[in-house]
C-alpha cells in the first residue's frame, strides 16, 4: 500500500511538473515530509533525503517530458544549453548548502519559497509582456499555431545569472527550478509559454543530473523511495506534456497556486513550532 501511494505521488508530481514546466519536486519533497509520520516505509525521513531522492526522480520526469515535447517540436535546445551553463553550477552550490540547513530552518525557507512560487504564478498569469523585436543578445524566433512570428531572447550574461539563481534553488530545495525559470523565461525573455515550459523541462533534466550527483555522493538518496516514485513520475511526465498540448492550463495553475500557499503555510508553521 505504501508503494502504491508513492507511485501515485510520483505520477501527480510528474504530471503537474511536466504540464507547467516545474519539474515535480515541488510536489515530491513536501509530500514525503508530510507523509513520513503516517507511512512506515518513510520512517526516519529527513529533509536532505527528501531533497536528494526528489532530484533523482526529477531526472526521469525531465527526460520523459522532454522526449514528449520533442515530438511536438517545442524544445529550444540552444537556449536550453545556454541557460544550463548557469543553472548547472548553481545546482551544485545549492546541493552543497542544503547539507548545512537545520530541519526547522528548511521548513520555513521552503514554505516561504513555495508561497513565492504561488505569487510568481499569479503574476505570470496577470502580466502579459508586449512582443517587441530583440536586437541584442541571444535572439530566437518562433511561429505559433496562427503563423504569427514571435521574437524572444536574452543576453547570455543576464540569462546565466538568472539561471544560476534558479539552479541554486533547485539544488537547495530539490524542486527542479522550473517554478522560477518558467515565469522568468516568459516575463523577462518573452518566451512563448509552450516553448518556455518545454525548454524548462529540458534544462531541469540536465541540472537535476548535476545536483542529484552531489546528493548521491553525500548519501542523501534513498533508492527504495526512488524506485517507488520513478515509474509514476515517468508516465506522469508524458501525460503532463500531452495535456499541455491539448488543454488550457489556467484552471490547473489556479489550483496549483492554492496548493502551494496551503502547503507553504503549513511548512512555515511546522518550522516555527
Amino acid at each position: 500500500m505504501d508503494f502504491l501511494i508513492l507511485i501515485i505521488i510520483g505520477f501527480l508530481a510528474g504530471t503537474l511538473g511536466s504540464l507547467l514546466g516545474l519539474g515535480g519536486g515541488i510536489i515530491v519533497v513536501p509530500a514525503l515530509l508530510f507523509l513520513a509520520p503516517y507511512l512506515s516505509i518513510l520512517e526516519g525521513m529527513s529533509h536532505q533525503v527528501a531533497v536528494g531522492t526528489s532530484l533523482v526522480v526529477i531526472i526521469f520526469t525531465g527526460l520523459s517530458s522532454t522526449l514528449a515535447y520533442m515530438k511536438y517540436k517545442k524544445v529550444d535546445y540552444k537556449s536550453g544549453f545556454v541557460l544550463f551553463i548557469g543553472s548547472g553550477p548553481g545546482a551544485l552550490v545549492g546541493a552543497w548548502v542544503n547539507k548545512s540547513l537545520q530541519s526547522n530552518d528548511f521548513n520555513i525557507y521552503f514554505g516561504l519559497f513555495m508561497i513565492g512560487c504561488a505569487i510568481l504564478l499569479f503574476l505570470n498569469e496577470r502580466l502579459k509582456p508586449k512582443q517587441k523585436e530583440r536586437k541584442n543578445g541571444f535572439i530566437r524566433t518562433y511561429y505559433n499555431e496562427e503563423g504569427q512570428k514571435l521574437t524572444y531572447g536574452f543576453h547570455p550574461v543576464f540569462g546565466g545569472v538568472i539561471a544560476f539563481g534558479v539552479g541554486f534553488l533547485s539544488g537547495l530545495f530539490g524542486i527542479g527550478g522550473g517554478s522560477l525559470m518558467v515565469p522568468a523565461m516568459i516575463m523577462l525573455f518573452l518566451f512563448p509559454p509552450h516553448i518556455a515550459v518545454a525548454t524548462s523541462m529540458f534544462i531541469i533534466f540536465m541540472s537535476s543530473i548535476v545536483s542529484s550527483t552531489t546528493h548521491v555522493v553525500l548519501g542523501n538518496v534513498n533508492w527504495l523511495y526512488a524506485l517507488a516514485l520513478v515509474p509514476g513520475a515517468w508516465f506522469g511526465g508524458k501525460f503532463g506534456a500531452h495535456i499541455n498540448q491539448k488543454l488550457k492550463s489556467k484552471h490547473i495553475v489556479q489550483l496549483l497556486r492554492i496548493i502551494l500557499i496551503i502547503v507553504g503555510l503549513r511548512l512555515i508553521y511546522q518550522g516555527m513550532a
